[in-house]
């Protein structure tokens, strides 16, 4: 597993609290079709015990277990305080069990 948390996005976490959670999100197409693209939350997940703690230097992370073997990058984007964690390098489908 590789993960990358950005120093610009661990200095964001760290303001935010030093906590986030990376997890699978499900979007729907406008003919039925479907694809979960994975997002960042700067919070702890509502059912912490469903997730893979992480400690990365002076910031957790809360994985979703689909996700522990894929390489990711967090990073964050945007300007003044309309700024938003991010998530690069892994598969956006995702078979579900």
């Amino acid at each position: 597993m590789a993960i990358d948390v950005t120093p610009r996005a661990r200095e964001w976490l760290r303001r935010k609290g030093g906590v986030a959670t990376l997890r699978l999100s499900p979007r729907h197409g406008c003919c039925g079709g479907g694809a979960d693209v994975t997002v960042a939350e700067a919070r702890a997940p509502d059912e912490p015990e469903r997730y893979t703690r992480l400690e990365f230097e002076d910031v957790t992370l809360h994985l979703d277990p689909s996700l522990v073997d894929q390489e990711l990058r967090v990073d964050v984007d945007g300007f003044l305080g309309l700024r938003h964690l991010f998530v690069e390098g892994t598969s956006p489908t995702r078979a579900r069990k």
